[in-house]
């Protein structure tokens, strides 16, 4: 169904392009992984040399050389990209140093002012919106964390004093435009690094876990969202720009004017996952800079699935503490496989692990509840390890309510094509886009008996946390010396 639109996904480990016909249904995909985060200094978490916009460059020409159908019919771009990154920009738009992730720990920090080459300072998709269409315009629904957004307005502010605090002057910012809202157009040049036609006109959408609950089908403030990326969150909608400390926190949603509740996460999500199947299938991926594991690890996932199927929750007494990235205030914290008695095999760690996500997220989405006062249900599921039949019928049996993945496996390119409808006017609103566009995956339904084991178990792993956080704490003092010795 003509006319076609060209999403533009970019995540922690990887860009993924793809071009929607009206009715969401994709014509053709490609991706292509990023480099690993450049963590040679001590907090410092950086895409290295300019890999964010060559990833998407790539992926672009990659999509548009597999496309069946006449580029002419491609109507327009929708952008999404990472989220809580920074960008230091030089006055024709280049960057100035490359991207840092939303892993390093100088995004949570004022901006210091102290590249001279600087002129801009932006996220991503300022970035890549400029690479793109040579603006200097960016999505207001991306900026998260340390900027002097006005999260009632998603405008710039007023007050001096917000831009004093974040040390970032308004000159230095980009111009903001909302959700749906026109960026500009592919120029020739950006046209004949990514092959999309130029001309075409990009439209802004959000950060990447406001566009990706969008693609997901999540539009009532009764239904939650499992993210099982990269990071991992609990969403549902809301109308507060305001949270609850400790949880849940607000930040943008994909239609302006709506808010994303978000509840604590796991910062080392499903990349948790990666790093296992790279210790089994061997080098090729997967570092402790982020990248995914290279050929073969398909294969392999399919056998640990198999085999961790057949065993019982529980992974016969294997517990997971899935902290591989500390979050930023307990920065002691570290990741933990417990209960080792030597009738364990790769398969129990492999579902303990699915476990301890699963777990974890069935808690933080608890004290979202009890924060909002109500029951979320049923449970919505995106993200590649929605890809998983295993790990979606544990998070149906440890949540204890149906789990539904999404139909298509990148909900955040479908949340950025319905974001490029709205704004091309394919279709006159958000409610009539995302009805024609956004269709419900397979339903998997909670085995009660598997439910009362998560019960009993939930409650032991409720109380790890008390006994692993002193342990770690003191982990990290007694050690602190070595790496000076």
């Amino acid at each position: 169904m003509k006319p076609y639109l060209l999403a533009i996904d970019n995540g922690s480990q990887s860009t993924k392009v793809t071009i929607f016909d009206a009715r969401g249904r994709a014509l053709a995909a490609a991706s292509r992984r990023l480099e690993p985060y450049d963590i040679s200094v001590p907090g410092h978490a950086v895409h290295p040399d300019d890999d964010i916009w060559e990833s998407i460059a790539g992926a672009c020409r990659d999509v548009m050389a597999a496309f069946p159908g006449d580029p002419a019919d491609i109507a327009a771009v929708g952008l999404c990209t990472i989220r809580f990154c920074r960008a230091l920009l030089r006055a024709d738009g280049s960057l100035a140093e490359p991207v840092l992730s939303w892993m390093d720990e100088r995004v949570g920090r004022p901006y210091r002012g102290d590249n001279p080459q600087a002129r801009y300072v932006t996220t991503s998709s300022g970035y890549i919106t400029h690479r793109l269409t040579g603006q200097f315009t960016d999505t207001a629904a991306n900026y998260e964390g340390m900027w002097p957004i006005d999260h009632d307005t998603a405008d710039w502010p007023d007050d001096p004093q917000r831009y004093a605090v974040a040390g970032m002057p308004r000159d230095m910012l980009f111009d903001l435009v909302a959700p749906g809202g026109r960026l500009g157009q592919v120029t020739p040049a950006a046209a004949g690094a990514t092959g999309i036609p130029a001309g075409l006109p990009v439209y802004a959408t959000a950060n990447d876990k406001a566009v990706e609950a969008l693609g997901a089908g999540l539009d009532d403030d009764g239904t939650v969202l499992l993210s099982l990326g990269t990071y991992i969150a609990a969403m549902t909608i809301g109308s507060s720009s305001s949270g609850a400390d400790g949880s849940y926190w607000a930040n943008f949603g994909a239609r302006p004017g709506t808010y994303l509740y978000e509840s604590t996460g796991i910062r080392r999500g499903m990349w948790t996952v990666s790093w296992y199947r790279t210790l089994l299938e061997g080098p090729g991926g997967g570092g402790p800079g982020g990248g995914e594991p290279a050929a073969g690890a398909p294969v392999l996932e399919d056998d640990l699935n198999a085999a961790a199927s057949k065993l019982a929750p529980g992974s016969n007494g294997l517990l997971t503490i899935p902290d591989w990235l500390a979050p930023g205030q307990a920065a002691w914290r570290r990741g933990a496989l417990l209960g080792f008695d030597g009738s364990q095999g790769r398969a129990h760690i492999y579902r303990s692990i699915l476990e301890g996500i699963a777990l974890t997220m069935a808690g933080h989405t608890a004290a979202m509840e009890h924060a909002l006062g109500r029951r979320l249900s049923p449970v919505l599921v995106s993200g590649g390890g929605s890809r998983s039949d295993l790990m979606m019928q544990i998070v149906a049996d440890v949540y204890g309510r149906p789990a539904c993945r999404t139909t298509v496996n990148d909900a955040a390119g479908l949340g950025a094509a319905i974001c490029a409808a709205v704004g091309h006017g394919i279709y006159p609103g958000w409610d009539q886009a995302t009805a024609a566009m956004v269709s419900s995956g397979r339903q998997f339904t909670p085995d009660p008996r598997a439910v009362r084991a998560y019960q009993q178990i939930s409650q032991v792993y409720a109380t790890l946390a008390g006994y692993a956080d002193p342990l770690f704490r003191s982990m990290a003092e007694g050690l602190a010396g070595l790496d000076r010795a």
